[in-house]
């Protein structure tokens, strides 16, 4: 069953069904990520696929270390930007609907989620 969200509604649908997280607990739906979003993240992580494999080729012709090292880095930077496009998108209508709705419960629930997540990401 999927609900709109008013004015979001178009571009935030809820998907009512039990996840379960990393950390164990459930929640009952799961806004899907923005359509334009989630094309722009499957396109750069088939790229950063392709520099993996690219990677594994140099590792394979036994290429110098500083080549391997250098496009290790560039490989970092690609996951941090489709990383960057996720957390954007979480931010613009999970968290920001969250606030609208005004559930204090939900805010501090989003709140808390954002904190943990982004201390994994530092790591």
């Amino acid at each position: 069953m999927r609900l709109g969200l008013g004015a979001a509604g178009a571009a935030c649908r809820l998907e009512m069904k039990s996840v379960y997280t990393r950390i164990g607990y459930s929640i009952k739906w799961q806004p899907p990520m923005h359509d334009v979003t989630r094309q722009k993240v499957t396109q750069r992580l088939r790229r950063i696929e392709g520099q993996v494999g690219g990677l594994l080729r140099m590792v394979d012709e036994n290429r110098y270390c500083i080549d391997l090292l250098t496009q290790i880095a560039a490989v970092r930077a690609a996951l941090h930007k489709a990383e960057e496009e996720i957390l954007r998108d979480h931010l613009s209508h999970c968290v920001a609907d969250a606030f609208a709705a005004g559930d204090v419960n939900d805010q501090r629930h989003k709140v808390d989620e954002l904190v943990r997540t982004l201390a994994r990401m530092t790591r």
